[in-house]
């Protein structure tokens, strides 16, 4: 009767029915402790005909020391005439007397027990196949998350591998592919997407008979489920199309796709190893004007399109450029050429007018620390901390409130001289206000002139007839 239980439990639950016996002993055990609740080292077997039995295993010494495990040789020779020092006696243990409390345990135990077993069976089946396509049916409903049965076990389709285009009713037949296998935590077992790129990888294959047998090659896939999904192919035949075999006779193979993705826009890219082209053909169906890679080792380019063309390049909510730069691997920085031309212009400008360096603030009271925190974050000149608020400079790394005092006294120190000073008033003679004020022309201080032809123009205050008289004489 117990070996058809557990031999329907392993059926029922795939997991060798080694595992149950294995468990079943050891819960008796665990409910045995609780019930004698002593140190004896217990042993559990089963046998078909007497089924579970408990025993008690003790070793035969010549003197005892602890009861519980340890036994004369003269006790052991009542259960065991030929045991010798040294040996081990088994002790059969009464399992008539486990209470309710420790068949409760047991019951946990055995749970517990074959969930483990359960969990390692489908770890070991699944992890091989993580992005396998596989048919399944809804089964239930939890919260956001489905239930689905793949045949086996249950596997879990979370909100986030859902595609917001679909809704599904319990009983509905899909397909997916497995994203995941998760051997422990809360969501233990097996993880099926419908919003992974693989999914789409999986269906052109399933499409595309040249893609099956190796013709075409996917070289990548970027997706943002529900909305648009960019994959790249590549033809290893001449002869062959690569963009061609995948769109088919009148559309008839990716269009099959759009139908199973609930219309999905799908944007098929030629692959190339240059990034240059690829970029060019990745950004579609936006027309570039140029790319130019601005750093190979970090993987930066920049993609000048014309002005007509910045919205479709960049797409609905920086959808296009953000898939592109997902499918190349690449950072991709679009910009229109009128931007680029007035960066251009900025830049010649900076060039005809660098700015005064921050170490001339050091002269001014600034210390050179602070001088070196300023040029960490990027501000080389004066000229632009001038034209900042106070709260532009607290903002400023490794400034702050306690540093931005002294870096606008050390500012203020430096502008000073430029700053346009208040006008003071003159010193005025007594004379030089009488002359102000319309004083005779007498008291006129006159110019002294050059000496011409032995001539003396005399600096005096007298008037005309009087020089007269001295030149006569």
């Amino acid at each position: 009767m117990i070996s058809q239980l557990i031999e329907n439990l392993s059926r029922e639950k795939s997991i060798d029915p080694q595992i149950v016996l294995d468990a079943v002993k050891d819960a008796m055990i665990v409910a045995a402790r609780k019930q004698f609740k002593g140190n004896e080292d217990l042993i559990a077997e089963f046998d078909d005909k007497e089924g579970f039995q408990l025993f008690a295993v003790r070793k035969v010494v010549d003197a005892v020391a602890d009861r519980d495990r340890e036994i004369t040789v003269l006790e052991a020779r009542r259960i065991s005439p030929d045991v010798e020092v040294g040996g081990e006696v088994r002790i059969a243990k009464k399992t008539d007397g486990l209470g309710r409390i420790a068949a409760q345990t047991a019951k946990q135990v055995i749970l517990q027990k074959v969930r483990e077993a359960e969990r390692e069976t489908i770890h070991s089946e699944f992890s091989g196949r993580v992005g396998e396509l596989v048919n399944c049916s809804i089964k239930r409903i939890e919260g956001q998350d489905m239930v689905v049965d793949l045949g086996k076990t249950e596997a879990r389709l979370p909100k986030k591998e859902q595609s917001r285009l679909e809704s599904y009713s319990v009983g509905d037949r899909i397909r997916c592919v497995i994203k995941s296998v998760e051997k422990t935590g809360k969501n233990a077992g097996v993880i099926v997407s419908r919003g992974a790129p693989e999914l789409v990888m999986r269906l052109f294959e399933q499409e595309v008979p040249e893609i099956y047998d190796n013709t075409v090659q996917i070289k990548g896939c970027a997706r943002e489920a529900g909305e648009r999904t960019k994959i790249a192919v590549f033809s290893r035949d001449r002869d062959v199309d690569s963009v061609g075999a995948c769109v088919g006779m009148k559309g008839m193979r990716v269009q099959s796709i759009i139908r199973e993705l609930r219309g999905e826009k799908i944007d098929i890219i030629e692959f190339s190893d240059d990034p240059v082209v690829f970029a060019t053909h990745a950004l579609s169906p936006a027309k570039i004007s140029r790319v130019t890679v601005l750093s190979a080792q970090d993987k930066h380019m920049e993609v000048i399109v014309d002005d007509t063309q910045l919205s479709l390049a960049i797409g609905k909510k920086g959808q296009n450029v953000r898939l592109a730069a997902k499918l190349l691997g690449w950072k991709i920085d679009i910009k229109s050429e009128e931007e680029k031309r007035q960066e251009v212009e900025s830049q010649m400008a900076a060039l005809d007018q660098p700015g005064t360096p921050v170490s001339v603030l050091i002269d001014h009271g600034l210390t050179e620390r602070l001088a070196e925190k300023l040029v960490a974050a990027g501000h080389t000149t004066v000229e632009p901390l001038a034209n900042m608020t106070r709260e532009e400079i607290e903002a400023i790394p490794g400034v702050g409130t306690e540093l931005s005092d002294d870096l606008i006294i050390a500012l203020n120190a430096y502008y000073g001289p430029y700053v346009e000073q208040p006008e003071v008033a003159e010193y005025v003679t007594e004379d030089q206000e009488m002359v102000a004020e319309g004083a005779p022309d007498e008291l006129a201080v006159q110019p002294v002139g050059p000496v011409e032809d032995g001539e003396f123009a005399a600096n005096t205050t007298g008037s005309a007839d009087e020089s007269d008289t001295m030149t006569e004489k």
